[in-house]
């Protein structure tokens, strides 16, 4: 049988700096379960047993920190597994912040943008123990920046990053949003930022 990614592969992930609330890693199996059933979660925690990594995705603690090379590697073996393509990731991100209950709490207690912009690198660090997120909001133009330095993690986080962000800020705003990455350090810049407009 094919490997799905390579021993390398996974060893280079698992170098990557920095830990994530197994909430991440979780959300992402349980949007894999309600794509792809419970049989495209064993594939999932199949491949990652294979790699030496065995893992329960059910039984991660939505509150402890694991390594960011678990939530990479997991996005890469679904890549490979079954084929999703961007907007399958966008998906992904945006399923995770719906379902998270801070982000819930926080779009609804936080309406004034300058509250947000001071909120926002507190929040990311909730989830992740390394990068530093800003955000600027141009409220008469209706677009915000959102700024990540000190952080690398794999292209496709970058996906899911644009649906994360996407929702949150629709939580808020209470209209449709579009997010693009205008800068990516996996294309040479030297930190990663988000144009959103709603």
């Amino acid at each position: 049988m094919e490997e799905v990614i390579s021993k390398e592969e996974f060893n280079e992930l698992m170098k990557l700096e920095g830990k994530v609330k197994g909430m991440a890693p979780r959300n992402v199996a349980e949007f894999l379960l309600r794509e792809k059933k419970e049989e495209g979660l064993k594939k999932l925690e199949d491949t990652m047993r294979k790699l030496g990594y065995p893992i329960k995705y059910k039984e991660i603690k939505i509150m402890d920190f694991y390594p960011l090379g678990l939530l990479a590697t997991t996005y890469l073996v679904i890549r490979k597994l079954f084929n999703f393509d961007d907007k399958k990731f966008q998906e992904i991100g945006s399923f995770q912040a719906k379902y998270s209950f801070f982000l819930r709490i926080f779009s609804r207690y936080f309406f004034s943008y300058e509250k947000i912009a001071k909120k926002v690198p507190r929040m990311w660090r909730t989830y992740y123990t390394i990068g530093d997120l800003t955000v600027e909001f141009d409220e008469k133009e209706r677009y915000a920046i959102l700024r990540l330095d000190n952080f690398r993690c794999h292209p496709l986080h970058c996906q899911a990053n644009i649906g994360y962000f996407s929702a949150v800020l629709q939580m808020v705003v209470g209209s449709k949003v579009t997010c693009k990455e205008t800068r990516c350090v996996f294309r040479g810049d030297e930190h990663h930022e988000f144009l959103l407009k709603w």
